[in-house]
């Protein structure tokens, strides 16, 4: 009986040692994968970014505009001549919270992604390049946005 009382002593100083210490962490706990809402966001915007390359250098542009991130919208922005299609290896899709846009020092608002792409060039219908990369997007507000590809 006399082994508890220093036992339960100690026990309550440990936990006051960690009230004390602790600190309240602000926002909203999520768990460290994507969700199916995600997923099927960054797979929309990829479906569409194709859509509209198929529809023409403009139609593409004007989505490449629309979806541009709005806290990284840049008017002097120069798209390149011609279109891009985008495959995505979904299976690759992950969460990149740590990531800025090169040249940036903040963090875009929402919530940042990237995933693995082949990305393919095209000038008045011809296939000029196709590389192998990485493509951020974020969403925010229940909308996907990118980065466009800006010639400038």
């Amino acid at each position: 009986m006399g082994d508890r009382a220093p036992r339960a002593a100690a026990f309550a100083a440990c936990a006051l040692l960690l009230a004390a210490c602790g600190s309240a962490v602000t926002g909203t706990p999520r768990p460290l994968r994507v969700t199916d809402v995600e997923r099927e966001l960054v797979s929309s915007y990829f479906a569409a970014l194709n859509e509209a390359a198929g529809e023409g250098v403009s139609e593409q542009h004007e989505l490449l505009a629309d979806t541009q991130h709005p806290d990284f919208r840049d008017e002097d922005c120069e798209l390149p001549n011609g279109t891009i299609k985008v495959q995505p290896t979904m299976s690759t899709l992950r969460l990149d919270p740590a990531w800025t846009p090169p040249g940036e020092d903040e963090h875009p608002r929402g919530v940042v992604l990237v995933v693995a792409v082949t990305l393919t060039a095209f000038q008045e219908g011809t296939e000029i390049g196709s590389q192998i990369g990485s493509q951020h997007v974020v969403l925010l507000n229940g909308k996907a946005y990118g980065f466009a590809p800006c010639a400038n």
